[in-house]
């Protein structure tokens, strides 16, 4: 383990190379992000601004975290998930003297140190998915809230639970929900999350997914885009919820849908995608067919209850890389990937560049946003906010741009119809 105090922890310096060449490629494939860097990097609104950033320490997070420097800001950087870091990623931010902490394979106790030393430099500015990072100063550290300005939450997990915080009264300064961003959750979520995951399962498992009983738990924006991607590849998909509206969505396209304790009982290969804990329990893993496969792409790796699992089990064994065989008491076998954790950024590389290059363009903007306000004297109170409709459709615009695609634009007596409360049949 490399470690330099108050510089960073990784794990093998050496592997800077190798990560920058990935940075490098995905530079080449986040064409929004690269120009807001390259107009940015001439103005410096970030200057004299710290940010203490909690997210997947992948190439795309790379490009965005050199973005934010660029534009002036002093960044310090953990993984948020202890099995999602790409080593020669961290190495290559590390020798491009980025304060970062993060290695693949992090216990628990070393992933909140991580989230520690992010904080030691006192930021003003918070960047986090999941929420963990925000959780830390309110629970571990509420004098720093005092300094910090506002924050940004990335995924569904953590804006759910920030909201609550919020609604509570409880929240100690203002967060950006970007992940709720029509440019996130529309795309990131739902074409990101579907085809990482399945990539993440192929890689852990080999196995061929046309024919196979694919049960997704949770029709939301990234159950959505699994059961989207394993349908595409001839899987007979199969739903679970427990939202009607969800459901019946589901049920128009196309998909079956039923409890858990009836798909456990035919389903092949299993992915959770909800949230929630204890999705797939003692009961369901009891009722599998031998050789099932069961992962998860939510974001904290409690919607499998591998405790179930094991008391019901004899033995265990890594039989592949992130993929475990647990050979039950009755003498069936149900396999396990990625520990439980995300799958698409455990077993794989996480989401495609091109869908980051939308999601980490609305981080960046929403911190100058900040930074911004900020400077301006306006202080926003302790909640949770959406991203401007505006910024949406400029990413958005930029993004169609970079792909050479044009689109209409309304007359100026186009836009007077729209809002004509007079105009009749």
């Amino acid at each position: 383990m490399d470690f330099k105090e108050g510089k960073y922890k990784v794990r093998d310096i050496k592997l800077a190379s190798e990560g920058r060449k990935k940075i490098e490629w995905a530079e080449s494939r986040m064409p929004v992000l690269m120009a807001l860097r390259e107009k940015y990097s001439k103005t410096k609104p970030l200057k004299g601004y710290k940010i203490a950033g909690c997210l997947h320490v992948t190439k795309e997070t790379a490009v965005l975290v050199e973005t934010l420097k660029a534009a002036g800001a002093k960044v310090s950087w953990s993984g948020c998930n202890p099995l999602s870091t790409q080593d020669d990623v961290a190495a290559a931010l590390a020798k491009n003297g980025v304060e970062v902490y993060a290695w693949h394979g992090q216990n628990v106790k070393e992933f909140y140190w991580s989230i520690e030393r992010t904080l030691d430099m006192k930021p003003n500015l918070t960047l986090d998915d999941g929420a963990d990072l925000i959780f830390t100063v309110h629970n571990k550290h509420p004098e720093l809230a005092k300094n910090i300005i506002a924050g940004t939450e990335e995924t569904t997990t953590g804006v759910h639970r920030l909201r609550a915080m919020a609604k509570a009264k409880k929240l100690l300064y203002p967060i950006i929900a970007v992940n709720d961003a029509e440019t996130k959750w529309d795309f990131d979520n739902v074409y990101g999350t579907g085809q990482s995951s399945i990539d993440g399962i192929l890689r852990a498992t080999s196995v061929m997914l046309a024919g196979k009983n694919f049960v997704v738990a949770g029709y939301g924006h990234c159950g959505k885009g699994v059961a989207m991607r394993a349908k595409g590849m001839g899987a007979n998909v199969i739903i679970t919820e427990v939202k009607p509206t969800a459901a019946l969505k589901a049920t128009l396209e196309g998909f079956r849908v039923m409890k858990m304790d009836e798909a456990a009982k035919i389903g092949d290969i299993f992915i959770t995608a909800t949230g929630v804990k204890d999705i797939i329990v003692k009961r369901h893993f009891e009722k599998m067919k031998d050789g099932a496969i069961v992962c998860n792409t939510g974001h904290y790796d409690c919607e499998l209850n591998l405790e179930d699992l094991a008391e019901i089990s004899e033995k265990k064994r890594l039989v592949r890389d992130n993929n475990e065989e647990y050979t039950l008491k009755n003498g069936k076998r149900i396999y396990v990937l990625a520990q439980g954790r995300l799958v698409n950024l455990a077993a794989a590389e996480g989401h495609p560049s091109e869908v980051m290059d939308m999601s980490f363009a609305n981080q960046f903007m929403s911190q100058i946003r900040m930074a911004e306000l900020d400077k301006e004297g306006v202080l926003l109170d302790p909640d949770v906010y959406d991203i401007p409709e505006s910024q949406d459709q400029e990413i958005a615009g930029v993004k169609l741009q970079t792909m050479g695609i044009k689109i209409d634009k309304l007359s100026k007596e186009q836009e007077k119809y729209i809002d004509d409360y007079s105009a009749g049949t």
